[in-house]
């Protein structure tokens, strides 16, 4: 009987409710799990339904927090600006020798793209074919950004050696090194993240710097 009361008491409980997570904290969850769909060798293009699915929640869920799949890509993008040009930038103001700088700069985002392969297909646009448009152009503001900040290293570099053509030389060789970097990537991706982007990288910077 004691049991049997104890069983009918336990079943009365209310049930614990479930914890909701904050508005920013469901954002970051939405972005997580999009780049860890996009990290599947091969994955299809993403759509809302799939994630929404993988999240356990509705459509209407996903769009509380973005108004489009296309602002929810743009986190992914604002999140690789975030993290590489951070570390560029610290990489810019050290007292190294440029050359070492540039090897510096091409490491970071090689080793970014290799630690988050999702990332790495939002950088080469695969994961942004049939997306909108805007997304393509702001991920090609990325590496013009980038290239720039190459460029201005090999400025440095050129100036200090007495280059009669400053310029030229550091715009071709930021170019050479931005090339490097997206063929890199492109390859990462292509390949189902088998052929790391940082292969051999300590060879290839010597033979391009």
């Amino acid at each position: 009987m004691a049991s049997a009361q104890t069983s009918s008491a336990s079943s009365d409980a209310p049930a614990t409710p479930r914890k909701r997570p904050k508005p920013g904290e469901r954002r970051i969850q939405i972005l997580q799990t999009l780049a860890a769909m996009l990290e599947q060798p091969g994955a299809e293009r993403v759509t809302t339904a799939a994630l929404a699915a993988r999240l356990a929640v509705s459509e209407a869920a996903l769009y509380r927090h973005f108004a489009s799949k296309a602002q929810m890509f743009e986190g992914l993008i604002e999140f690789i600006e975030t993290s590489v040009f951070g570390l560029l930038n610290q990489i810019a103001e050290r007292s190294d020798a440029p050359a070492i700088k540039a090897r510096h700069m091409v490491t970071v985002v090689l080793q970014f793209a290799e630690r988050n392969p999702g990332m790495a297909r939002v950088m080469v646009g695969d994961a942004l074919v049939f997306e909108n448009d805007r997304l393509g152009l702001r991920m090609n503001q990325f590496f013009e950004r980038f290239e720039s900040s190459l460029r201005q290293v090999w400025r440095d570099q050129a100036q200090a050696t007495a280059s009669l053509t400053p310029t030229v030389q550091a715009n071709v060789q930021a170019s050479v090194l931005v090339s490097f970097v997206v063929g890199r990537l492109q390859r990462f991706a292509r390949s189902g993240y088998k052929r790391v982007p940082t292969e051999h990288l300590e060879a290839s910077l010597a033979l391009l710097t």
